[in-house]
């Protein structure tokens, strides 16, 4: 709430401006994931294995619950960050848009005023 606050004292140009920046923030919209990844600790049930003897396998889980390849696991956490940077960044942009808008609506209702 005090961000969208902070919007109303900045300039139409500062506010497009602001957008603009945002919308230059923007990950590879193809590289996104919604989800999480997930450590899983397992026994394999083969009785020479350090499983066996209470050590078990560790493996991560991606959003489907399949085992991920470290390689993948990466590209998964990457995928997951860009998730999240394009959620928070599309919030911003729609505080902006807001705001613009309330702007617009405020100086159409002054000519319409004026008009009269």
């Amino acid at each position: 709430m005090a961000e969208r606050e902070k919007l109303t004292k900045l300039s139409e140009l500062a506010l497009r401006n602001r957008r603009e920046g945002l919308t230059r923030l923007l990950p590879p919209l193809a590289e996104v994931l919604r989800g999480s990844l997930m450590e899983r600790y397992l026994t394999c049930g083969n009785p020479d294995c350090k499983c066996a003897r209470g050590e078990r396998h560790g493996h991560i889980c991606s959003p489907d619950c399949h085992t991920s390849g470290s390689d993948q696991v990466e590209q998964v956490r990457r995928w997951i960050e860009n998730y999240h940077q394009v959620k928070e960044n599309l919030e911003k942009i729609s505080d902006i848009n807001r705001e613009l808008m309330h702007r617009l609506k405020a100086k159409n209702k002054k000519r319409k005023s004026a008009k009269k």
